[in-house]
């Protein structure tokens, strides 16, 4: 398994390391557990180490007609220094990866992509190439802590000048000097409270991480896991690759839409997008909430009358709300809300009944 420039750390911490996609990154701490950690976050604070996140750069004069082609979402309206989130789509409107765009300047973009998505990513992006660009792959060369929480911005303010208060949500300050070390700060973050992520040289990470808990210990900052990450995504119906969204899913079936800018000139997989768009999306993303006792874990059957309809996306207990809920994508006319499902759950099938998404609402700071 590849290791983060954290993993002394966590193993000091009493981390349970688990391999995650060819990672040796902790699921939770010792003594804390998921349920903790999950519940720290939403009341005060949280870090996490998301090193394994995979960075391309792209520069160059062509470098936002090369990303308009490459993405669904419309990045021309962009500020400097501001972030978006698109899907990166197949010609056939399934989905290669989700990710973050953050702008420099109209001739230089970050491209943050997911961990286990990276090579893939990268090698569809060089085979798309076209016009003066340069990308990279700088994968290895970027440390990402994410500190996330409402006490994340008086915990990052004690070690850095920089004024936080004035960075907005979705946007970032590219050089700031936190502890004499100069990172990237990005107000954003994947677990619907507010927070930072913090983009590093490697052989910072391990000295920032001790300060920041160091400095958050008052605050009530604990390290958190893979596995809090998890179920915080989930409450507030944030998109995993390979569950909600994958090669064959599509983000109009996602829900995803509002990133699809279908009015947009070319992208790849346009023509497929915009013809399931005409012709009745097939499939769509519900939220449910379990009526009989059990819970209902990813790709199990989702059933109506006896007959299969489609199957669950992410399933879980809900620390925030205490109770059994999930994600599924379903045939779209059994999709209303109040409606009732089955799950089969070891052969057995429960019910479950279609509820609003999000579960719990997003508490992020700044938001335009």
């Amino acid at each position: 398994m590849k290791k983060t420039p954290l993993y002394e750390q966590h193993v000091n911490l009493k981390g349970k390391v688990v391999d995650f996609g060819g990672w040796a990154l902790p699921i939770e701490y010792q003594g804390q557990g998921i349920l903790v950690e999950h519940e720290a976050v939403r009341t005060a604070a949280g870090l996490f180490d998301v090193s394994h996140m995979g960075e391309v750069t792209v520069k160059g004069p062509d470098a936002e007609k090369f990303i308009q082609k490459m993405i669904v979402n419309d990045i021309s309206p962009m500020s400097n220094f501001q972030i978006y989130y698109s899907p990166m789509c197949y010609p056939e409107g399934g989905v290669v990866d989700d990710l973050l765009v953050y702008k420099y300047h109209q001739e230089e973009y970050l491209l943050v992509i997911n961990a286990s998505n990276t090579d893939k990513d990268f090698q569809w992006l060089q085979e798309h190439l076209e016009g003066d660009v340069e990308i990279n792959n700088i994968s290895d060369q970027c440390a990402e802590l994410a500190l996330q929480g409402p006490k994340a911005e008086v915990i990052l303010q004690k070690l850095t000048d920089a004024n936080l208060s004035m960075l907005d949500y979705y946007h970032f300050l590219p050089e700031v000097n936190i502890s004499g070390v100069t990172a990237l700060i990005s107000r954003t973050g994947y677990t619907g409270e507010d927070g930072f992520e913090i983009y590093l040289d490697p052989k910072d990470a391990s000295f920032l991480w001790d300060k920041l808990l160091a400095a958050g210990k008052e605050e009530g900052l604990i390290p958190c896991g893979l596995g809090a990450r998890d179920t915080l995504r989930f409450e507030v119906c944030l998109p995993l690759y390979g569950q909600e969204i994958d090669r064959d899913i599509t983000p109009l079936e996602a829900g995803l839409g509002y990133f699809v800018k279908l009015d947009k000139n070319d992208f790849i997989g346009k023509d497929a997008l915009m013809k399931q768009k005409e012709m009745g999306i097939p499939r769509k993303l519900v939220g449910f909430e379990m009526i009989d006792r059990g819970i209902a874990r990813s790709h199990y059957e989702v059933q109506a009358d006896g007959e299969k309809i489609g199957f669950v996306t992410t399933g879980s207990f809900s620390p925030s709300l205490k109770k059994n809920i999930g994600l599924a994508l379903i045939d779209a006319k059994y999709a209303d809300e109040g409606g009732e499902i089955e799950i089969l759950v070891r052969n057995k099938a429960l019910k479950g009944k279609i509820i609003k998404k999000p579960f719990v609402k997003k508490s992020v700071k700044g938001a335009k």
